[in-house]
């Protein structure tokens, strides 16, 4: 698989959705996270990320103007023992609670599906990081709508085990920007990941387009000692 530059994947796409992105560091010492949403409405834009519990919920930024919540505000990060749990939507709570069972990564995305919001169908994406001692192991899920037909759900899990240096994967919820938008389509994308926290992070925040972007979520977690540094940017700060 080719190593794509992050900056064109995102510079090229002015409505990736949302999107998470999970890999190791340049210097091979991190594990690295990143996950950020955009918007198109009022509703979608008028949204923060905050710290919560050693992960971050969405925050209305000014909750006289929120419309309907239920599908913007929830937890995208969570952790669980050695895992991070990353997702757009309140699957992340359903992961955290299957896997708390028991349960593996895919099996407790079992009760989930696409989001109901025709005519998009907006794909439910989620992520698991596993630290390890020797490194680190990735997934990816994405349940989608049958091209588009809301009567299947296709479902996907990719695992990575022990990436290298300086690579990352990416996915996010939609191809580009359409009406209804068109879903993600193919296996996630490898990318170039370079520099440290700072530089990753305005690297990723400087490609998204600047009208629709609205959060980002950036985590490097030391392999070694399980350190960790975070870096949030809002655009409604």
């Amino acid at each position: 698989m080719k190593i794509r530059s992050l900056k064109r994947e995102l510079a090229g796409n002015s409505y990736p959705g949302r999107g998470i992105i999970l890999g190791k560091s340049e210097d091979g010492r991190s594990a690295v996270v990143a996950y950020f949403i955009m918007g198109r409405s009022a509703n979608s834009r008028n949204r923060i990320f905050v710290e919560e519990e050693g992960g971050i919920r969405t925050q209305a930024y000014d909750p006289s103007k929120l419309e309907d919540p239920s599908l913007i505000i929830y937890a995208p990060v969570r952790l669980l023992d050695d895992m991070l749990i990353v997702s757009n939507g309140d699957q992340t709570d359903t992961i955290c609670d299957g896997m708390r069972a028991g349960k593996s990564f895919e099996e407790a995305l079992r009760k989930r599906c696409f989001e109901p919001d025709a005519p998009n169908y907006t794909p439910r994406i989620s992520g698991l990081l596993e630290l390890e001692e020797d490194g680190c192991a990735i997934s990816l899920s994405i349940l989608k709508s049958h091209n588009g037909n809301p009567t299947q759900c296709d479902r996907h899990t990719y695992c990575y085990d022990k990436p290298f240096a300086g690579e990352g994967y990416f996915i996010h919820t939609y191809q580009s920007d359409g009406d209804p938008l068109p879903s993600y389509e193919g296996e996630p994308t490898l990318l170039a990941l370079t520099g440290d926290i700072d530089s990753l992070a305005e690297e990723i925040w400087s490609s998204l387009d600047e009208d629709n972007r609205v959060s980002l979520f950036v985590r490097y977690i030391n392999l070694k000692d399980k350190s960790s540094q975070t870096r949030i940017i809002n655009k409604n700060s």
